[in-house]
Parts: C-alpha cells; sequence; structure tokens
C-alpha cells in the first residue's frame, strides 16, 4: 500500500470509530459547591480537627434545565486507606449531572488515618441522612436519593444498603432523626465480603483496623452479603470478570442474596477489565456500563420528576403486511428522557401490559421488532425494525399513552 494511501485508510478508519465513540465533552457546566462539613462541630470518633478527620461533601449540581430532582451519594474507592476522588468522584458526579442528577461526593474517613469501623458506617449513615434533610435547598426529592461505591467505597455503599437501621453513632441534631436508607444503591466493583477467599485484605484490614483483622465475628458483620434484608434497595452491580484485586463473586454474592430477598436487582460482569476502570469512556465495550445504569435508573423511575405520569396498562394487535405478527416485541419511549421506557413481546399478533409493567401515561415514540415468518414460512419474510408504519411515512410514530384507552392496533407495511 502506497503512504498516501495508507495515510487516507488510516483517515477514514479514524473518522468512522469516532463517529462511533460517545462524544466526550471539553467542559462541564455542572457546579461544584465548596466543601460542605457533615457535622457543624466536630464529628463522632474525631480524634484531630484536621481535614481527615472531618468528613464533608463535595456537591455537584446539574444545570437547572436538566434537574430532575435525583441524587446519589458518591463514594469513590481506595481500599479505605485513600480515596480515588478524580475517576471514582468528581468524573463521577459530572456524569451523573449530565442527565440531571444531583451528585454529593462524600470524603469519608479513613484507616490510614486510624479511623476504623463504625466510623466509616456513621459517615455513610449521615451523609444519606444530610443529603435527604436538605433536599428542598438542592431542589431533591427525598424519595429518589441513592447511594454509589466503587471498590472499597462499593462496600461502604453496601453497608448503606444493609446496615442503614444500625445505630453507627449517637445521634446529635435533627438530621440525625432522617431515615438513612437509600432509595437505591450502585455498587461498582465493590469489596462485598470479608471471607478471606474473596475479600481484598487491604481493605479488610483498614476497615476493622488491626485489633480486629482476624476476628471473624467483627469480619461478618460487615459482610455485606450476610446482611441483605427486604428492606435492602434496588440495586445495580458491575464488575469484570479479569478483576484480580476485587473478584467478581463479591458482586455475585451480593446479587444472589438481593435474589434470595427478592429485591430488583441488575449485574453486570465484563469479561474483560482491570480493577479501579472508573467510567472507562475510551473502552467501546466496557464503557457501556455507564449507559446501562443510566437504563436501570430511568427504567426504575428513579429519574421521573415527582408527580410523573403513572404507568398503564396496554393492548392491541400488530400486523406485517396483512399478516398478525408471529414473533416481535413494541416498544414505547417517552420523550421525556427521565421517563421509563417500557418494551413488551408480540405474539400471534397481540401484545398485553399491566399497570405495574405498561408504559407511561405520555407521549412516547413507537417502535417494533416483527417476523411473520412463523405463520408464512417464506424465505423472504426476515425480522424487521422499524418505528414507523411505513417506510414512506416522513416522521417516526408517536402516540400519547394515556389511561383506559382502546385496544390498539397498529398495521405494519414494509419490503424487506
Amino acid at each position: 500500500m502506497k503512504p498516501s494511501s495508507f495515510r487516507t485508510t488510516l483517515l477514514a478508519a479514524f473518522i468512522m470509530t469516532s463517529q462511533s465513540l460517545p462524544a466526550i465533552p471539553i467542559h462541564t457546566t455542572a457546579k461544584e459547591l465548596p466543601h460542605i462539613p457533615l457535622w457543624p462541630k466536630a464529628a463522632p470518633y474525631s480524634h484531630g480537627d484536621s481535614g481527615s478527620d472531618q468528613p464533608f461533601f463535595d456537591i455537584y449540581l446539574p444545570e437547572e434545565k436538566l434537574r430532575n430532582g435525583a441524587a446519589v451519594v458518591i463514594c469513590p474507592g481506595g481500599g479505605y486507606g485513600g480515596l480515588a476522588l478524580d475517576h471514582e468522584g468528581k468524573q463521577i458526579a459530572e456524569f451523573y449531572n449530565a442527565f440531571g442528577v444531583t451528585a454529593f461526593v462524600l470524603h469519608y474517613r479513613l484507616g490510614s488515618h486510624k479511623y476504623h469501623f463504625p466510623t466509616q458506617l456513621a459517615d455513610v449513615q449521615r451523609a444519606m441522612r444530610f443529603a435527604r434533610s436538605q433536599a428542598q435547598k438542592y431542589h431533591i426529592d427525598a424519595k429518589r436519593i441513592g447511594v454509589m461505591g466503587f471498590s472499597a467505597g462499593g462496600h461502604l455503599a453496601s453497608m448503606a444498603a444493609t446496615k442503614f437501621d444500625e445505630k453507627a453513632y449517637p445521634a446529635s441534631d435533627a438530621i440525625d432523626q432522617v431515615s438513612a436508607r437509600p432509595d437505591f444503591a450502585v455498587l461498582c466493583y465493590p469489596v462485598i465480603t470479608m471471607d478471606p477467599e474473596f475479600t481484598h485484605k487491604g481493605s479488610r484490614k483498614n476497615l476493622l483496623g488491626p485489633d480486629k483483622n482476624d476476628d471473624s465475628k467483627a469480619a461478618n458483620h460487615v459482610s455485606s452479603e450476610l446482611n441483605i434484608t427486604d428492606r435492602t434497595p434496588p440495586t445495580f452491580l458491575f464488575h469484570t470478570n479479569e478483576d484480580t484485586a476485587v473478584p467478581a463473586e463479591n458482586s455475585v454474592r451480593f446479587y444472589l442474596g438481593l435474589r434470595q430477598h427478592k429485591i430488583p436487582a441488575e449485574l453486570h460482569i465484563y469479561q474483560k477489565g482491570p480493577h479501579g476502570v472508573g467510567l472507562q469512556k475510551g473502552d467501546p465495550i466496557l464503557g457501556t456500563w455507564g449507559g446501562h445504569l443510566r437504563d436501570w435508573l430511568r427504567t426504575n423511575d428513579f429519574l421521573a420528576p415527582e408527580g410523573n405520569p403513572k404507568r398503564v396498562a396496554v393492548s392491541g394487535k400488530v400486523s406485517l403486511n396483512g399478516t398478525p405478527v408471529s414473533w416481535g416485541s413494541i416498544t414505547f419511549t417517552p420523550e421525556d428522557p427521565n421517563l421509563p421506557f417500557t418494551s413488551t413481546v408480540v405474539r400471534g399478533g397481540k401484545f398485553h401490559t399491566t399497570a405495574d409493567n405498561g408504559p407511561a401515561a405520555a407521549l412516547s415514540r413507537i417502535s417494533f421488532e416483527a417476523s411473520i415468518w412463523d405463520a408464512t414460512h417464506q424465505t423472504e419474510d426476515r425480522v424487521i425494525q422499524c418505528d414507523r408504519l411505513s417506510q414512506n411515512d416522513p416522521q417516526p410514530l408517536s402516540l400519547d399513552i394515556a389511561a383506559n384507552m382502546k385496544a390498539l392496533q397498529f398495521e405494519l407495511t414494509q419490503t424487506n
């Protein structure tokens, strides 16, 4: 290949790759507030007055036009010996701000500064209570505040999700009368268990301290897979199979515990990727986990503003070129990006949802996946995907979904 041809091919490949990757913003319009201390005076268990002795927040506010009322307390990782405040703190807060979620990055106290359990649980409980108590001030919904953590911060977030009723510190003011229970939890390559076979030894040592590191009873008390209850909030988990620092068994154990208690949960384990990847936006595969998280939050109504339209039951028929669709789906995607989308199967030309899993009562785009091959057995009949009834329609199909709608009927006319 001639050098000029090589350069042309390389440029074309670069353009194609760049177009396939998500855009990387060169700036953010989110607003970061000054450090906000969790306690107005000395924090419980404090043995000093330096920055490492007083837990605090960095608060990131989304643009007002994007704000949807959801909020999250973020716990960066660091093995309970440090805080990864960039890729597991600031970057995560800006990720949330981009779709309207207020973010509180928690600077909790560390074992490397001689703070051990229950100090960290005290810090995250107070963080949840503080955020909820300030809901009106920061324009957030007190019923849509979650917790998120990475690695050891994931362990702290898992304790927040399982030990919110444990009295980790003495109450001191009205804030401590507010609930510490997260409404959802997001655990990213989290330390979960203190089982020596799968735990992260440094996190265990820093959390329990040298006096209790070998105490199995103390270790079991903070093994989060053993503390799941029916009140543990819905949880999203992300891990990689190649993680050798914190094996994926940590997430798997927590997920199985959630299933046992019938807690809504979603687990993503990617084959490739080391520990501590953060958002990893540059990786076209691993970097998709953030999108899955956003979809999960949307699907579970955590992004919907207060007073959001309720879900409604819908039913109807779908045909393709005059034949009832034998296999396919219909998807309702609200124009409002905070409202949940709904997809349901089409079998024998019919579909049906209940009010529990139906679409939101809102203006929605309608899209289809459809096959009639089971009915025709014609070689030319293939699965189609479309967002309009006919290729000749100038605009995608949309419909204002409402309660008590009559049965819907869609007649698709498409060529293979």
